[in-house]
């Protein structure tokens, strides 16, 4: 284990629970009425968010969304019918009290409300902002089925903005538990290991997160622009863990430097397995290996992680197309048009096979999208990227047309022919980013040794669990694409699980 990072060796682990509970942060006490007295709602309308011009916004890489200030959060938490069931806890992945903490900011507690939030989300400022609310919580809200649910994301957004505003001495901490002097080893940095890691440092253990690349945050940091999710609130957030007994080792690939098993020989209690579904698909057409052909992957990762569109002074270059195509519908897609527009791209198409309403996207991502000038081009699939002299010149695209519902649930895209002959045309462009999805790393038998289902990714229980009882796994790498808060949920309950173990 010579390749391990200097300092796993060296670190000092307290002798004693009494030494490290003296370590502890302080905290605010959290007060919830025995018997909370049902307020009469407010009937104004959902009380809008400000975002900055689009015609400004696409020339810096600045947030998009300005958030709420404390008049307009309280306004729209009065909102909250504060149902007796809170349908809308039933909708989120890590089962924040939303009640109880809506309930702290009409009451102007928002130490208490912030506490509560933070007893179960490891990451609110993050989920505030890149979470689909709508298909989650937000769609179990009882108002949702008569009008527009509350805002619930914007509030979790502006508490988490609160706090992150006060002195670091005035921040919420969430109180840690006695240490038990036993490490579990977490495998990537992404929401799924994050949220895994948060769990354990509350119950009392030392992790260790191994990270591949030179920052934390995996997709979060590579795949999220600035203008939706800002470096420095997840370098926030990612802190509040370093504080929390958690340490984080860079450029720590697991598979390379070593295997999960090699890392429970010496001395890991359990580990965790985050990294991921970060391998591109591809939209194996012709002329997809032409320069000016990027996947999205690639391409946010240059902008988003290694600062690209600081070049020169940074050394990592981009190609900043005038023509670009984005093919696909997605959360992605729409980063990487976006992305596209803000590096100077004089026009910016989204070509995806099926319509605007069937777009998997947020549809707050597909509005800012159309407001800052990005077009759509409906029922297109790629034939070939056309090219000249080793460089793209165009996209050839296949007409398509929408006929029965597949098992999403979705019409199903068929081509359009006419006398038999596909109905296509070429569409002029410079660039061509794929953002159609992603698929498992081939690689994971060197991460560990553990069984893997028919599409490549690994196969767990119910809690988890792989076919090693001490290796435990979640988040993209066992599901496939999912959202961030989805892949928190299942760190967390990942989280418990090696807590059952380890304590029985």
């Amino acid at each position: 284990m010579s390749n391990l990072p200097n300092d796993l060796s060296d670190e000092q682990l307290p002798s004693s629970d009494a030494e490290s509970a003296g370590e502890l942060p302080k905290t605010r006490p959290v007060t919830i009425s025995a018997k909370p007295t049902r307020r009469k709602p407010s009937r104004e309308p959902r009380h809008a968010m400000a975002n900055q011009p689009a015609e400004q916004r696409v020339k810096n890489f600045d947030e998009v969304a300005l958030g709420y200030n404390l008049e307009q959060a309280q306004a729209e938490a009065r909102r909250c019918l504060q149902c007796k069931n809170a349908p809308c806890e039933a909708g989120c992945p890590v089962e924040v009290r939303i009640k109880d903490f809506i309930s702290g900011i009409i009451d102007d507690e928002l130490s208490d409300a912030v506490s509560i939030l933070k007893e179960r989300n490891a990451l609110p400022a993050v989920c505030g902002r890149v979470c689909p609310q709508e298909t989650q919580c937000e769609a179990k809200c009882i108002l949702a089925k008569r009008g527009e649910p509350v805002a619930i994301g914007r509030l979790e957004r502006f508490l988490a903005d609160w706090d992150r505003a006060l002195p670091e001495e005035q921040r919420n901490k969430t109180k840690l538990q006695p240490c038990k002097h036993k490490r579990v080893a977490v495998i990537g940095s992404g929401p799924a290991g994050l949220a895994c890691a948060g769990e354990l440092s509350l119950r009392g253990y030392y992790v260790e997160v191994f990270e591949a690349l030179h920052a934390p945050g995996g997709v979060l940091a590579y795949g999220i622009p600035e203008f939706r999710l800002p470096n420095h609130i997840l370098d926030d957030e990612v802190e509040a863990l370093r504080q929390a007994r958690v340490t984080f080792h860079m450029n720590a690939p697991i598979g390379t430097i070593a295997s999960c098993e090699e890392l429970l020989e010496e001395g890991f209690n359990a580990a965790f397995i985050g990294v991921g579904a970060g391998l591109p698909r591809f939209m194996d057409v012709p002329g997809e290996n032409l320069n000016g052909v990027y996947s999205a992957n690639e391409f946010l990762t240059r902008v988003n992680l290694m600062h690209a569109y600081e070049f020169p002074k940074w050394d990592t270059p981009v190609q900043r197309g005038r023509k670009v195509v984005v093919v696909g519908g997605g959360n992605v897609a729409m980063d990487a048009a976006r992305t596209a527009l803000r590096l100077g791209a004089e026009e910016v198409t989204l070509a995806y096979r099926r319509t605007q309403a069937e777009m998997p996207a947020r549809i707050e991502e597909v509005e800012h999208a159309i407001e800052e000038g990005v077009k759509l081009l409906e029922l297109a699939a790629p034939l070939e990227v056309i090219g000249q002299d080793g460089w793209v010149t165009g996209l050839r695209l296949q007409k398509m047309q929408l006929g029965r519902a597949d098992a999403s649930g979705r019409r199903r895209p068929e081509p359009i022919e006419i006398d038999g002959k596909p109905e296509e045309y070429v569409h002029t462009c410079d660039t061509v980013v794929s953002a159609i999805g992603t698929l498992a790393n081939p690689l994971l038998h060197q991460i560990a040794d553990v069984e893997v289902n028919e599409w490549g990714y690994l196969a767990v229980g119910e809690d988890g669990q792989t076919s090693n009882p001490r290796i435990f796994a979640g988040g993209d790498i066992v599901t496939g694409a999912a959202t961030v808060i989805e892949a928190m949920g299942a760190g967390k309950s990942a989280a418990i699980a090696i807590d059952e173990l380890l304590n029985t």
